[in-house]
């Protein structure tokens, strides 16, 4: 098994970075009076979720880091509802939101993953 000494390391991480990055390019044509709404909500959410698994790798306690990574989980799923809601409200396709579900769902199972281990 290999050691991971930096947050980069970690699966999780990598993962939330994609969902991070396909969230930016997919919002980038939402409408412009959505930006200080549901851009910048799902935006805030999905990169929560990567921030708060590099904050809780550096944490001191078990207790700390779990907390932090629970907070990254719950990121996840605000994230998937705001995914839903452009989907609703149409500013992504179904082919689109589809695709980053995909992306979520599998961050989900490795971050539950990494939550187990660490626990």
């Amino acid at each position: 098994m290999t050691t991971i000494t930096k947050f980069c390391d970690i699966i999780a991480w990598q993962k939330a970075h994609k969902l991070v990055l396909k969230v930016y390019k997919t919002t980038k044509y939402f409408p412009k009076e959505e930006l200080y709404a549901i851009t910048s909500q799902i935006r805030r959410a999905s990169t929560s979720i990567a921030a708060n698994i590099v904050e809780g790798f550096y944490r001191k306690t078990k207790k700390d880091r779990l907390r932090f990574y629970e907070i990254a989980m719950s990121s996840l799923e605000e994230t998937k509802y705001f995914i839903l809601l452009s989907k609703d409200l149409e500013y992504i396709t179904i082919t689109e939101a589809r695709n980053l579900y995909k992306i979520a769902n599998e961050l989900g199972k490795v971050l539950r993953g990494w939550i187990k281990i660490q626990n």
